[in-house]
C-alpha cells in the first residue's frame, strides 16, 4: 500500500473567527486523535487534502509532514470528512493515528469484474454491497477487493466466505451474507388472446345488432299507438253531431 503525505500544522481552537482565518488561506481545520494519542487540533493544506481524498490517490495511509516535532512523521487514516452541502468543499476532517505494526480494521470497497453469465441470458447484476470490513496491517491495505461474477447464473449469489481476498487480509463478518446475486428479467411477456373470447365475438355482435334493430323498430311501434287514442277522439266527436242536431 502507498502513502501519501500531508501538510499539517497545529491551530488554536478560539476564537471562532480563526477558522475562517484558516479557510482564507486554503487549510482545513482537523482534529489528530488515537489509541494513543489525545484529540489535538490541527490544520492540513486543502490541495493537498482533495488529492489524498480524490479517486486518482492511491493512498489510504497518509504521514503527516509537520515543523512541529510531535506531528512530524505520524501515520493518519481519514476516519470522516464534513463537506458542504451545496458547493462539496471540505470543511472539517477527523485524522486517526494508526500503528504500523498493529492490524486495524478499515473498509475496502469491491469490484466486481467478468460478465456474469446470468446477464448473458437476460438477467441482471444486483450488487448488495459494494465494500467489506477487513483486518490488516495499515501498510497492507488493499485498494480494492475484485469479485469474479463470470460464473455467476441468474438466482445465484455469492456470499462473503466465497470472496477471495490478497495476502494477509482477513474478512471481518458476523454472518455468511449474499454480496453479489444475479435478478431475473423484469420484462413480462405480453398475453395472448384466448380462444373462447375469439369464438363469443359474434355473438356480441350478434346482440349489437338485435340491440340496433329493436332501436329502429321503437319509433314506428310508438307512433302507432300515438294515433290509436287520435283515432277514437275523432269517433267520439262524429257520434256526438246527430245528438246536437235533436
Amino acid at each position: 500500500m502507498e502513502t501519501g503525505e500531508l501538510n499539517c500544522e497545529k491551530r488554536a481552537v478560539k476564537p471562532r473567527s480563526m477558522i475562517t482565518a484558516l479557510r482564507r488561506q486554503g487549510r482545513v481545520p482537523a482534529v489528530l486523535y488515537g489509541p494513543g494519542t489525545p484529540p489535538t487540533p490541527v490544520s492540513v493544506s486543502g490541495i493537498e487534502l482533495r488529492y489524498s481524498l480524490s479517486a486518482a490517490s492511491h493512498a489510504r495511509i497518509v504521514r503527516l509532514k509537520s515543523g512541529a516535532s510531535e506531528l512530524d512523521g505520524r501515520h493518519v487514516i481519514f476516519k470522516e470528512v464534513q463537506h458542504a452541502p451545496v458547493s462539496g468543499a471540505v470543511l472539517h476532517a477527523d485524522l486517526y493515528e494508526v500503528d504500523l505494526t498493529r492490524a486495524i480494521q478499515v473498509e475496502v470497497p469491491l469490484k466486481f469484474t467478468g460478465r456474469a453469465r446470468g446477464v448473458a441470458d437476460g438477467g441482471i447484476l444486483q450488487p448488495l454491497v459494494r465494500a467489506l470490513t477487513v483486518e490488516c496491517l495499515p501498510l497492507e491495505i488493499p485498494e480494492a477487493i475484485e469479485i469474479d461474477v463470470t460464473e455467476l447464473g441468474v438466482h445465484e449469489v455469492i456470499h462473503v466466505s466465497a470472496v477471495k481476498v490478497p495476502g494477509n487480509v482477513q474478512p471481518i463478518f458476523d454472518q455468511d451474507y449474499a454480496v453479489v446475486s444475479v435478478l431475473p428479467p423484469t420484462v413480462a411477456e405480453a398475453p395472448t388472446p384466448q380462444a373462447g373470447a375469439a369464438e363469443g365475438a359474434p355473438e356480441e355482435g350478434a346482440a349489437a345488432e338485435g340491440a340496433a334493430a329493436g332501436a329502429a323498430a321503437a319509433p314506428e311501434g310508438a307512433a302507432k299507438e300515438a294515433a290509436a287514442p287520435a283515432a277514437a277522439a275523432a269517433g267520439g266527436a262524429k257520434k256526438a253531431e246527430p245528438a246536437a242536431k235533436k
